[in-house]
């Protein structure tokens, strides 16, 4: 990529698409196209083929799709597999009809086998059952890898996918209902917290700015009180709770986001579908760290970070998810690419720019 080529950055403004775009900024690109939900919406297939006629991006990253942790995945499962099936089939079929040079497609490591062997390799894809409670985000994701593996079969398209891990990062979703676990802890602990320590004000202001099924900062207390259990924050006898769902003992691996910006853009620079395809002998990359530890280890180091001095209990009778997912970056590392944000560190930056904000 040329630092004056087109660049259309599909979900500029969500957690990882708006890393990507902080991340070719510093970069010296300067050619950067972005659209929200209400200017292009990437479900409807004529408005994406009117809009790459028009813009003919020379370059196209897909970070865009319908996400969200495990609740959020098991309750709407329709929503989840025709949102992103019609994002990523708009998005890869007008790239190819208007000759787009390079394309990246963001997958999801849910796309492994639940009881994959550890570390995931690449290969081990569509190798057994996915994890029950994201299988329609997952199948979604196996088509875009799919997709973009058949268009260079076909057609030679410069199409590439890479698999990140879980991730966290500025611009992240807190919503207790649809928010991945990491942020999901982040706020539970700050609530948490501010509840153990009867700070109401904060507390408050926390609503105000993202508020819970429709209960903000102006609510009474006794509905905050209420709306907070339904979640899992309680506080009886002056003990503060926080319950978790699962047993805490299943692994997680966390890359921060802007680690994952960097390996996105690092990728469109220097590895072709060639290469991937015929050399490496694989359908996408992973993108991870290659280290990973318990919900309950990293439940234990929000709480340090956030300074929650309350109680920790896990509901067993919840699911875990899938017991263990570490991505095998072997890949990664040898095309030159190593994470450089460590976990604490990460969650430390992040939980700073939660309060500030």
């Amino acid at each position: 990529m040329q630092k004056t080529s087109k660049i259309y950055l599909a979900g500029h403004t969500g957690l990882v698409g708006s890393a990507i775009y902080r991340n070719l900024i510093k970069k010296g690109y300067q050619n950067i196209i972005g659209k929200t939900i209400d200017e292009l919406d990437l479900k409807q297939q004529s408005q994406v083929e009117e809009f790459f006629l028009k813009e003919k991006p020379e370059y196209v990253i897909i970070a865009a799709a319908k996400v969200g942790g495990i609740i959020a995945n098991n309750v709407y499962r329709a929503e989840f597999l025709y949102d992103n099936l019609m994002i990523q089939n708009n998005l890869i079929h007008s790239a190819y009809k208007t000759g787009v040079k390079k394309l990246l497609f963001l997958g999801s490591s849910c796309i492994y086998p639940k009881l994959a062997p550890q570390p995931i390799r690449e290969q081990y894809l569509l190798t057994g059952l996915l994890e029950e409670t994201n299988e329609p985000y997952a199948i979604a994701k196996i088509a875009g890898i799919k997709m973009c593996e058949s268009y260079y079969r076909q057609y030679g398209c410069d199409f590439i996918s890479v698999m990140p891990t879980n991730l966290y990062g500025p611009n992240d979703n807190y919503d207790l209902e649809k928010s991945h676990v990491l942020p999901a802890l982040i706020r539970k602990m700050h609530l948490g917290k501010c509840l153990d320590e009867n700070n109401w004000e904060t507390l408050k202001q926390d609503l105000d700015k993202k508020p819970i099924e429709g209960i903000s900062g102006k609510n009474t207390e006794e509905e905050i009180i209420n709306i907070l259990k339904k979640y899992g924050i309680s506080k009886d006898n002056n003990i503060t709770t926080i319950t978790l769902w699962g047993t805490g003992q299943v692994f997680r691996e966390f890359l921060h986001v802007d680690d994952m910006a960097d390996a996105c853009v690092y990728i469109m620079e220097n590895i072709s579908s060639e290469k991937l395809y015929k050399e490496l002998h694989q359908t996408h990359i992973n993108i991870g760290t290659g280290i990973d530890l318990t919900i309950k280890e990293l439940a234990d180091t929000i709480k340090n970070i956030t300074g929650y001095k309350g109680e920790i209990f896990w509901d067993c009778s919840k699911p875990d998810g899938t017991p263990k997912k570490l991505l095998d970056v072997t890949i990664l590392n040898k095309l030159g690419f190593n994470a450089k944000i460590n976990l604490k560190d990460g969650i430390e930056r992040v939980y700073e720019g939660y309060v500030e904000n």
